[in-house]
C-alpha cells in the first residue's frame, strides 16, 4: 500500500534532515521531488499544486527558520498536510435508525458484494452488531448466490426475494429486520455506470423509500484519477455519505486516496487491505499519513492484535517467560496467534522505522516449515529443548521433511529470541528508531 510513493517521499524528506536550516533554494529541490512523487502516484495535479504550496509556505515560515532541527519540523509539516489532504479526522458511520440502513453502490466489478460481506463482519466483530445482508442486485447472473455464499461463510443472514423489484425488496428487508432484531441492514445494489439514467433512477427510488443512514460508494483504488469522475457522478445523483476504497493491497499508486476527499468532499470511511473477509479497515487519515511516511502505525497493529489474539494465551505465555519457562510449546502457540494477524511483512511495516529495513518478504512456507519441525518433536522435547542432541535432531528432521541444519537454526533462533525477550522485559533494549 503506497510503497512506491512512500519511498519517494521519504527519500526527498531525508535530504532536508541534513540541512542546518531551510532556505528557498534547498526547499525548492526537495519540493520538486515531492511534486514528482505525487504526480507519478496519480494524485490530481490541482491537489499536488496546492499541497506543495502549503508545504513551502509553512516550511519557509518563522517557526521553521528558528528551529534547532528544521528537518524534523519539515517532516511534521508534510505529515500534517497529508493528514489534511486525506480528510483530517476519522469519519464514523452515521447511524440514527433502528435498524441502521447502509446502501452500497458502485461500478460493476468494484468489489461491492465482497465488500458488503467484509463490512458486515467488521460490524459484528468490532461493534457486536447483528447485521442483515440484502440482495438487491437482481441483474447480474449469480449475484444473489454470491451474496448467499458470503452470508453462509460468515454465518450472517441474507434476505432475498429472487429477481424481484429492488425497491420492494429493500423495503421488505427493513420490515423483516425490525421484526427480527437486526441492528444493521446492508443493501447490496447492482453495479452500474453513473451515466446509466435508468439504473441511477432505481437507486434514487430505493433511497427515497428506505432513506438509508449511509450511502457508501465502493471504489476500486486501481481506477486512478477516474475514481474522481465516478464519485462526482454518483454524488450528483445520490449525495454520497462516504467511500470505501478497495484493493489497496494491490499494485495501486494511491492517487485516488490522496485526491478523493479534497476534490469531492466525500470522506473515505473504509479501505480494503486484503482479499480475506477480515481485510476491511476503518480509515484513519493520520494513521495512513504515518504509514506513507514510514512512521509506522502502531495503533492499527494493536487494534488488530486485540481482535485476533487470545488474551488468556498471551498472558499465560508472558508469565511463563517471566519465570524463565518459555518453551517450544509456548513458541508454537505464539506462532499460531501471530499468523492470525495476516502476512508478517504487512505487520512489520506498521512498526515505526521499519521502512529503513528495506523491502521485507516473508515466505509463508518458512513458518509452515518451523511448525512442521516443532510438531515432529515429542511433547517432552518441546518443553525441554535442551535435551535435543544429534540423534533426536536427525529423527525430527526426517519426521518434518526438513534438514538437520534447519532444526539447528530453529533452536538457535529460539534461544536468541528468549534472551531478547527477557532483555525487553527488563528494559535493557531500546528500539533503533
Amino acid at each position: 500500500m503506497f510503497e512506491n510513493l512512500g519511498d519517494r517521499l521519504q527519500n526527498a524528506i531525508n535530504k532536508i534532515k541534513g540541512y542546518g536550516k531551510i532556505t528557498e533554494e534547498n526547499i525548492g529541490e526537495v519540493t520538486r521531488e515531492i511534486r514528482l512523487a505525487l504526480l507519478e502516484a496519480d494524485v490530481n495535479y490541482v491537489v499536488v499544486k496546492e499541497f506543495i504550496n502549503n508545504v513551502k509556505t509553512k516550511a519557509l515560515g518563522e517557526e521553521v527558520s528558528k528551529s534547532l532541527k528544521p528537518g524534523e519540523v519539515f517532516v511534521k509539516i508534510v505529515k500534517d498536510e497529508l493528514v489534511a489532504l486525506l480528510g483530517g479526522n476519522k469519519e464514523d458511520l452515521y447511524t440514527k435508525g433502528s435498524p441502521s440502513v447502509l446502501m452500497l453502490v458502485g461500478l460493476q466489478g468494484s468489489g461491492k458484494t465482497t465488500t458488503i460481506g467484509k463490512l458486515s463482519l467488521l460490524l459484528r466483530k468490532k461493534y457486536n452488531k447483528k447485521p442483515l445482508l440484502v440482495a438487491c442486485d437482481v441483474y447480474r447472473p449469480a449475484a444473489i448466490d454470491q451474496l448467499k455464499q458470503i452470508g453462509k461463510q460468515l454465518n450472517i443472514e441474507v434476505y432475498e426475494e429472487g429477481a424481484g423489484n429492488p425497491v420492494t425488496i429493500a423495503e421488505n428487508a427493513i420490515k423483516y429486520a425490525k421484526e427480527n432484531g437486526f441492528n444493521y441492514v446492508l443493501i447490496d445494489t447492482a453495479g452500474r455506470l453513473h451515466i446509466d439514467e435508468v439504473l441511477m433512477t432505481e437507486l434514487s427510488n430505493i433511497n427515497d423509500i428506505v432513506k438509508p443512514d449511509e450511502i457508501l460508494l465502493v471504489v476500486d483504488s486501481m481506477t486512478g484519477q477516474d475514481a474522481i469522475n465516478v464519485i462526482t457522478g454518483f454524488n450528483d445523483k445520490l449525495k454520497l455519505t462516504g467511500a470505501v476504497l478497495t484493493k489497496l493491497d494491490g499494485d495501486t499508486r494511491g492517487g485516488a486516496a490522496l485526491s478523493i476527499r479534497h476534490l469531492t468532499n466525500v470522506p473515505i470511511k473504509f479501505i480494503g487491505v486484503s482479499e480475506k473477509m477480515d481485510g476491511l479497515e476503518e480509515f484513519y487519515p493520520d494513521r495512513m499519513a504515518t504509514r506513507i511516511l514510514g512512521m509506522g502505525d502502531l495503533m492499527s497493529m494493536i487494534e488488530k492484535a486485540e481482535e485476533v489474539i487470545d488474551q488468556e494465551e498471551a498472558i499465560k505465555a508472558s508469565k511463563r517467560l517471566e519465570k524463565g519457562k518459555f518453551d517450544l510449546e509456548d513458541f508454537l502457540s505464539s506462532l499460531r496467534q501471530v499468523k492470525k494477524l495476516g502476512p508478517l511483512e504487512n505487520l512489520i511495516k506498521m512498526i515505526p522505522g521499519a521502512s529503513k529495513l528495506g523491502d521485507i518478504k516473508i515466505d509463508p512456507k518458512d513458518l509452515a516449515h518451523v511448525e512442521a519441525i516443532i510438531y515432529s518433536m515429542t511433547p517432552y522435547e518441546r518443553r525441554h529443548p535442551e535435551i535435543l542432541k544429534a540423534s533426536r535432531k536427525i529423527r525430527i528432521a526426517k519426521g518434518s521433511g526438513r534438514s538437520v541444519e534447519e532444526v539447528n537454526q530453529l533452536l538457535k533462533k529460539f534461544d536468541q529470541m528468549k534472551v531478547m525477550m527477557k532483555q525487553f522485559q527488563k528494559g535493557n533494549i531500546k528500539l533503533p528508531f
